[in-house]
């Protein structure tokens, strides 16, 4: 009998793995709202549209699960910075390789772990550009432009994302597009 994760590894098709983690929620305590629908959606665009030599299961799969122990407060910031740590544990428990646990904890950079995983690079682009463009309790979204600014020159200020000025022309060409 396999156990959840290569249950959810297994599954390749998009939409039932968002199933399949709607279903967990429902019977866990894992995070899982909209957020990391959007998010997820967002990443899966910028690898279709970007054609990186990473395994498209693995950043999908690592997105929607990547947050798992997130909190909803964000005003405890001992749990904000070990949120990533705790949920890399507790998919560890569920079964899932070392490697992949590691991608899901530096999805932020609060655990210091180097060198990072590439596919880590872009959990990291889409959780921090794609939590700017939707409201929060504390602010309205910002405008995508805004957002892009403050991803480059203020969340990643000094830090290496491999990804970076890919992510940038996606996001200018996804600008682009007229929605009719």
């Amino acid at each position: 009998m396999e156990n959840f994760a290569e249950y959810i590894l297994n599954e390749k098709n998009y939409i039932k793995k968002m199933e399949i983690m709607y279903y967990m929620q429902k019977s866990t305590d894992i995070f899982f709202d909209n957020s990391v629908v959007f998010k997820t959606q967002l990443a899966k665009m910028f690898l279709d549209s970007s054609k990186l030599d990473v395994d498209e299961n693995i950043v999908l799969t690592a997105c929607l699960l990547c947050n798992c122990k997130k909190i909803t407060d964000p005003q405890d910031l001992s749990k904000v910075k070990s949120y990533a740590k705790e949920g890399a544990e507790y998919l560890r428990n569920l079964g899932f390789s070392q490697r992949f646990c590691k991608i899901c904890e530096e999805v932020n950079r609060y655990s210091n772990s180097y060198p990072r995983e590439k596919e880590s690079d872009i959990l990291e682009l889409v959780d921090q550009f794609g939590g700017m463009l939707l409201d929060r309790p504390e602010r309205i979204a910002l405008k995508v432009d805004e957002a892009i600014v403050l991803l480059e020159y203020r969340n990643l200020k000094g830090k290496e994302n491999r990804y970076l000025e890919e992510f940038k022309s996606f996001v200018s060409k996804m600008e682009e597009v007229k929605v009719m």
